[in-house]
Formats: structure tokens, sequence, C-alpha cells
């Protein structure tokens, strides 16, 4: 995405709320069938939250790992065909509904994916294991300790690092290889499901490229604290010899919340970072672009300044801003990797100094059309205030619908919107996506839910809120009456690929 790009159009879904059976959106013949959906509707790209194994709370944003996949988005169909499980083995899945049941889907797949990598040994051709070598060994630099980590969990009943016993977590080499050795075998299966994954996830993405689809991934700046990553490099923290974090991530107070929001992130120890000349980061960026065509950059604001609290605080109040490694960040990765097909989230409180490091390094930025039906400075989203190197959204992934957004909105405002958009607000979806396709940024995402006309109900992320989110799944694929009025507004505003 640049200056010189062609006007374009996309889909936001993540894929555990693709449709189909077991329980949770997966990567296989569903996940081909929404592909396809864009492919008729003119799309060029699909969108997705962060593709990493998740936590308490199930958020794609407080993953497990930086580098691993998330072993539930394996398709277990795809592991029948390939003799790993058999059909008889998945008769007892969770229901198909509209909402993921984590409680039932993890237990579920989590038994499976376990039979199936026990099996892999035996049941997978010799090419096949000689393939799983190779990703073993090319993989190494983060395989070993994510798969480590994963089995301390695991044995650890699913507790975080911080309850660990002293000498795991802190990796005194005894209990290391003590562990090692103790738990081989269930570090083995986690090295099969990311095996898995990745075939998984490399088929799926050159079944997109080959419909003309390219896939926008997302990258979280800051990382959980219970993560392998933490575990395996506290010095890139600002985390002691224990693992406690001296400060953690967070927004100041504002408009919203009187108290900010403490996000309880480890922050990074940027002195440490450059003087590895951002390796660990280089490793990040060359990973996620294995995944994706595009990266989009969580927070962006966060690589010009962060909002430090010390940890023993009970909320955001009494942070400070405290300088990221700017320039010289991108730099070395611009050295390392060449050019940065980066999107730049810049919502919230963004200063100029972020404005000028994003537009340094010719960055789209973000436009979300739900804020832009203010007063004033609110009005920065508005549709005729657009830039050509941005990105619009009617919403994210943290908005409510379009539908739902609409509904709430005071009579006076509604009413501003209705003449704004030169609607009467019974399909407001459409009304907004027209204007979003209008525009003159190069690329325009809609979430799914916008596209459908859905409700609050369908609301994937209520920020600061904990419990039920991060649910949201399509019961059945997009209607292809659905697929020709969007490529009919795709062609209509020149988004539609040549």
């Amino acid at each position: 995405m640049d200056a010189s790009s062609t006007r374009s159009a996309g889909i936001l879904l993540h894929p555990t709320s693709l449709p189909g059976p077991h329980g949770i959106g997966s990567l296989g013949s569903y996940a081909r069938g929404f592909i396809d959906f864009l492919a008729a509707a003119g799309q060029s790209y699909w969108q997705i939250l962060p593709l990493g194994p998740t936590g308490y709370g199930n958020s794609p944003y407080s993953a497990l790992s930086t580098f691993a996949g998330n072993p539930w988005l394996i398709d277990l169909q795809t592991l029948v065909t390939e003799g790993l499980l058999h059909g008889s083995e998945l008769a007892a899945a969770p229901l198909c509904t509209d909402r993921v049941d984590y409680g039932a889907v993890g237990p579920f797949k989590t038994e499976k994916l376990h039979l199936a990598a026990e099996r892999f040994a035996t049941v997978a051709s010799a090419e096949r294991r000689e393939k799983f070598e190779a990703f073993e060994q090319q993989n190494a630099w983060w395989l070993d300790n994510y798969a480590l980590f994963e089995a301390v969990k695991q044995a650890n009943e699913g507790k975080s690092i911080r309850d660990w016993d002293t000498e795991l977590r802190c990796r005194e080499p005894a209990a290391i290889a003590r562990a090692s050795q103790q738990l081989a075998t269930e570090i083995r299966h986690q090295r099969v499901m990311q095996f898995l994954f990745f075939e998984q996830w490399a088929a799926l993405r050159s079944y997109a490229h080959g419909r003309g689809v390219r896939i926008i991934g997302d990258m979280p700046i800051f990382v959980s604290f219970d993560s392998d990553v933490v575990w395996a490099h506290p010095e890139l923290f600002k985390v002691d010899a224990n693992l406690t974090p001296s400060v953690v991530a967070g927004v100041p107070p504002d408009y919203f919340s009187a108290t900010g929001q403490l996000w309880g992130n480890p922050l990074y120890d940027w002195k440490t970072h450059e003087k590895q000349g951002f390796n660990w980061w280089v490793d990040r960026v060359r990973m996620a672009l294995l995944l994706a065509d595009v990266v989009r950059l969580d927070h962006f604001r966060g690589f010009e300044a962060a909002w430090e609290v010390p940890s023993h605080h009970a909320d955001a109040c009494h942070g400070t801003w405290v300088k990221g490694p700017g320039n010289a960040f991108f730099d070395a990765l611009r050295s390392e990797l060449g050019s940065l097909p980066f999107i730049a989230e810049d919502l919230g409180l963004i200063t100029k100094e972020v404005y000028a490091l994003r537009d340094h390094y010719g960055l789209p930025g973000m436009r979300v059309l739900q804020f832009g039906f203010g007063t004033g400075e609110d009005r920065y989203n508005a549709p005729h205030r657009v830039e050509r190197n941005s990105v619009v959204y009617t919403g994210t992934h943290d908005n409510d619908t379009t539908v739902g957004w609409f509904r709430t909105l005071s009579a006076k405002d509604r009413a501003f919107v209705q003449s704004y958009l030169n609607t009467s607000g019974a399909t407001i979806h459409w009304a907004m996506i027209r204007a979003a396709y209008g525009t003159v940024a190069d690329t325009v995402i809609i979430p799914i839910q916008d596209v459908l006309g859905l409700g609050s109900e369908a609301r994937m992320n209520m920020p600061g809120q904990m419990g039920g989110w991060w649910a949201y799944r399509l019961t059945e694929q997009p209607h292809a009456a659905v697929a020709e009025k969007l490529r009919e507004l795709t062609e209509l505003y020149e988004r539609c690929p040549s």
C-alpha cells in the first residue's frame, strides 16, 4: 500500500468467525468458500485479526506467543482427509451457532489435535515427515521456546507464568532440562500442531492469491505478560529477574474514561532492542509477512511514545509518556526487509509527532467513519476529510456494528447522519459502505457484519470489558446476492481489480 496504489476494497473477518462445523471457524473449505465470496464481490483484501494462540479472555491481541499460530484454527476435516483423524471422532463436535463457545471448543479441538499429533509419526508419509523436520529446523529459533512454554503451561493447568514454580519461571537450567525430558511427548505434539497450522495457512494464502485476494494481517505492538517471549527473553522488557514488571502499558484518562485504560502489558526495553539492531522485531515482522501481504500495526503511536504506568498502580491516571524508538526502529526494519507494507493504526490520542513518524515512511493511516459525525476535530474521520493514503473503515473490530451504532445515536445525531448520507436510515449499513467507497482513500475495508446489516448482537469486541467477546460467527457463507450488490458498488467506485 503506497501512494501509487490503485483503488481497492476488502472485508474484515477473523477466521474464528467463519462458518462451518466443530464450533469455530477454521482454515479449510469454509475459508476457501469465503475467499470465493470475496473474489465474486470484487474484493482485493481479506483483513484478519492476529493469528496467535489465545489465552484467558480469548483475545487475539493477548496471545500466548509472538510467532506461533492458533491451533484451534486448524481444520479438522482436512486432518480426516490426511488420515490423522477418523470422521467418527468428530461426531461430538460443539454445535455450530452464531457464537464461539470457547469453553466447549477448546477442550474438543485440543483433544483431537493431540490425537492427530500422536498419529503423525506413523500415518504421515516419509516425504511429509521430512517436511516436518525441515519446519522444525527452520523455525527452531522460536519453536523450541514456544513448545516448551506451552507444555509447561499445560502441566501447570494453564496457569500464568507468574504462578509457576520459581525455578521454571526463571528458567533455571536444571529445571528446564528436567521439564524438557518429562514433557517430551507434549512438546512434540505442540511442534506438530504448529507444523499443521502453518501448512494449512500457507495453502489457504496460496488459494487466496490464486483468486486475486491478498491478506491484511494484524500485529499488536505489545505482547502479553503470559507469553513465550517474556519467559524466554526477559531482557527485552522492563521486568526484573523474577519477571515482575516495573511499569506496564496503558493509555491516559480521556473523554471516554476518567481513569484511563490499564492494559497491563510489559513494556519494551527499547535501549536493549536498539543495541541488538532490533533483531527480535526484524524476525517478528519477517514472520508476519510470511503470513500476510500487508500488516496493520496496532497502537502505532506507541512507536513514537507509550504511556507507562507504575505496575503497582490500580489505574492509568498517573503514568508518563516515554519516548519510543521512532525513526531508528523503522530504519532498521527497512534496512533489513526493504519496503514496509504497513497500515498505521493511528486512532485515539494522536500528536503531530505521531503523524510525522507515519508520514515520514509514507504509511497509510486509518479513518473510521463512525467517528466522523461529531463537531470540530471530531469531523477528522468524516468522508469528505479523508486523504488518499488512508484505509477507510465503517468501523473496526472494536466498534459496534454500523446498524448497532446508528440505533444508539441520539435523535439529533441520527438526524445529522441521515442528512449527511442522504438516507432514511432503513439501510444505514449500505449508506455507510457507499460513503466509504466514495472517498478518495486508496483502500476501504468493511467488517462483514456491516455488509450483512447486523446489529449489536454481532459485535466482535467492546474495549475495556472482559468476557463474552471475540465470539461472533457467521452461520453460513454470505449469499451470492450480497456479493453481487457489493460488486456493483466496487465497480461503481472503481475499486474492483482489473
